[in-house]
């Protein structure tokens, strides 16, 4: 390759990888589970409107998207959704009841047929919601987890467990819904039934805690009748986190939780395999799955430090065998029926994809959303797991992509400009996985890396709770560290670094634009920018109390929510930013931008301000994804000096 190498500016090197190339990738299946012996999952469609649909894998390989548009597979239970589809095999095959994103609707699908609504809608505030259903034909009915609201504000909202008659009897009546839990608690996941029928397990947790910060391990009686009696805490508390539930095929109770500082899984209160590493995650989505218990006593078990790792564990020998392949990071999605099992998988050369691994031979192979390469894998970027040190010596882990092209490389005097990448959240991580949004940067000779900064999952509960009353300082601190550290050690040009982040890593991004002269320039993408407001009523239920934790109790440090926050100090902003925002979040809504605009005023600091209709929380329409990514790349050229042929000009107003 010696001779053909081309020595160009970085930021200026030819890529194949372009926007729409990266938009078309972004996006991975979800929620995959058996039906019977064949495996279904849903999967996105970003030239769709961003809708998800269902995908179906017959017993024969086939595959098909059995859900045309504009059917949308997608719960809004607390927000951020959950499991929203579940199956079984009736007496004509199978039976599959779903969400559907537009109404929120409960249906019932049979192939062959169209969908029928099982649930009514509500005129009531954000209506009826459903996700993490269990499909019980033999009752004739569906369990799962209830979202009501009961009056317009994003707070009046109920949650219990539920059970929808598969018979369509509730689909105009809200009075045919059986509830199952009393609403004792202010979140609940869905029901897992025992083998035998008789028993349900749960989990439930309230305000202010986040399920990272504690959760309670419900069971019940399953009574002739359906119902539920004698409701009872077995596991968990203010100060552990139990972050999944379910049964063994002979009946135990099996679960996760961080009771030593890492979830680990327990077997009737008794631990089956204690590591220092990760058995389970933030329940961001209800119905998330780190572990599926086998007939055969074996349990399938995402786990790891950093990056989880497929595998199955023996619980009688306490022994892992972790699955063999490229995949280098397993999303909680796994699903057990037979000696088989089902999951997700991606790693640095492939998007995620979805795997089966035979536990009897312990083969693993994709049967499902196969990666391909849009372009030359030589063009992908090749990351760099690091541990960088902080402020007082503490750890910081990070990913580097250092900028990659096959035929080109920078001046030897010359050193690139690198984007921090700050995660949303914050309590959660950014995976190792390949990803083209990162590639269209490194390619170009943008070097990127991404900072799984004090608060991240993966690393056991003390790293997680560095975030603890710090939001906004040490996210800052620990980004700035891997950013100066790449300075200082000649991987990136001191002078061209730029800080990058959407929701959570919104925040980040404008905390650090506007308290630390690290940057050129940064892009918040719907962020949180004004603590008072966004925890008095301008978002969602599930984090409206996610504050008082991340900051501090509100009646104690109300200052604090002041100090902190962005908006408060938009006359420190002096560097160009882009600003990035869907019209339809109720998670960040636009009023946080709006106003940190407002306060920015006047003071001449070059910026753009982009708002996209019909985008929520995370941005899924292919053209939003393009325009968004452009606009990010022509900022990094204005301000870096670079040229960028073929992409449109940003316009940078005052």
């Amino acid at each position: 390759m010696g001779e053909t190498v081309q020595i160009l500016a970085y930021g200026e090197w030819p890529s194949p990888i372009d926007a729409a190339t990266a938009a078309a990738h972004d996006g991975s299946p979800e929620f995959a589970g058996f039906v019977g012996d064949e495996v279904w999952w849903t999967e996105p469609r970003p030239t769709e409107a961003g809708r998800r649909t269902l995908v179906r894998r017959r017993a024969d390989g086939t595959e098909e998207s059995v859900l045309p548009a504009p059917w949308n597979v997608r719960t809004r239970v607390i927000e951020y959704g959950g499991r929203p589809w579940a199956g079984a095999v009736g007496d004509g095959g199978p039976l599959v009841v779903f969400a559907h994103f537009a109404d929120q609707r409960l249906y019932l699908y049979e192939p062959g047929g169209e969908p029928r609504p099982l649930t009514p809608v509500s005129p009531v505030g954000g209506g009826l919601r459903w996700a993490d259903p269990v499909l019980l034909p033999e009752r004739g009915e569906a369990w799962c987890v209830l979202e009501e609201f009961t009056g317009d504000g994003p707070s009046d909202v109920r949650r219990v467990l539920a059970a929808v008659p598969l018979d369509g009897t509730a689909a105009d009546d809200r009075d045919a819904v059986r509830e199952l839990s009393d609403g004792r608690h202010r979140f609940v996941t869905g029901p897992r039934l025992s083998p035998d029928g008789r028993s349900a397990a749960w989990l439930g947790w309230d305000h202010p805690r986040m399920p990272w910060d504690g959760t309670e391990l419900m069971t019940a009686e399953v009574t002739d009748d359906g119902s539920l009696r004698d409701a009872r805490t077995v596991a968990g508390g203010p100060e552990e986190s139990i972050t999944q539930a379910d049964w063994t095929h002979d009946g135990r109770l099996l679960y996760s939780s961080d009771r030593t500082g890492w979830w680990n899984l327990y077997r009737d209160g008794e631990p089956l395999c204690p590591r220092e590493e990760e058995f389970g995650g933030p329940l961001w989505k209800v119905g998330h799955r780190w572990f599926a218990p086998l007939d055969s006593g074996l349990i399938a078990v995402v786990h790891g430090r950093g990056a989880p790792r497929l595998g199955v564990l023996d619980p009688e020998t306490g022994e892992v065998v972790d699955a063999v392949g490229p995949w280098t990071e397993f999303a909680p999605s796994v699903a057990a029926h037979g000696e088989r099992v089902v999951a997700i998988g991606a790693g640095p050369r492939s998007a995620h994809e979805v795997v089966e691994l035979d536990t009897r031979t312990g083969r693993a192979r994709v049967i499902g959303a196969a990666h391909e390469d849009a372009v030359d894998p030589a063009y992908y970027p090749r990351p760099q797991v690091r541990t960088f040190t902080g402020p007082d010596g503490r750890e910081i882990h990070a990913q580097v992509f250092p900028p990659h092209h096959p035929e080109c490389a920078g001046p030897a005097d010359e050193r690139p400009p690198y984007v921090i990448w700050a995660h949303g959240g914050p309590t959660g991580r950014t995976p190792l996985v390949l990803d083209l949004e990162i590639a269209y940067f490194t390619s170009r000779g943008i070097g990127v890396a991404e900072v799984n900064y004090g608060g991240s999952t993966g690393y056991g509960r003390e790293y997680r709770n560095r975030l603890r009353g710090q939001w906004g300082v040490v996210d800052v601190e620990d980004c700035a560290a891997v950013a100066l550290a790449l300075a200082d050690e000649g991987t990136a040009d001191r002078d061209r670094l730029a800080v990058r982040g959407g929701s959570a890593g919104g925040w980040t991004t404008a905390a650090s634009l506007t308290t630390t002269d690290v940057y050129a320039c940064g892009t918040i993408i719907y962020p949180v920018l004004d603590l008072t407001g966004w925890g008095t009523g301008e978002t969602h239920d599930f984090e409206s109390q996610y504050l008082e934790s991340l900051i501090g109790p509100r009646a104690e440090v109300p200052e604090r929510y002041v100090r902190r926050s962005p908006v408060e100090h938009a006359d420190r902003l002096s560097v160009p930013f882009l600003m990035l925002q869907g019209l339809d979040d109720p998670i960040c809504p636009p009023v946080q931008c709006e106003r940190f605009l407002a306060r920015l005023a006047g003071r001449g600091v070059p910026h753009a301000y982009l708002t996209f209709e019909g985008e929520g929380h995370g941005f899924r329409r292919a053209e939003t994804m393009v325009c968004a990514l452009e606009a990010e790349m022509s900022l990094y050229a204005q301000v870096f000096g670079l040229k960028a042929p073929g992409v449109p000009a940003l316009e940078l107003g005052t």
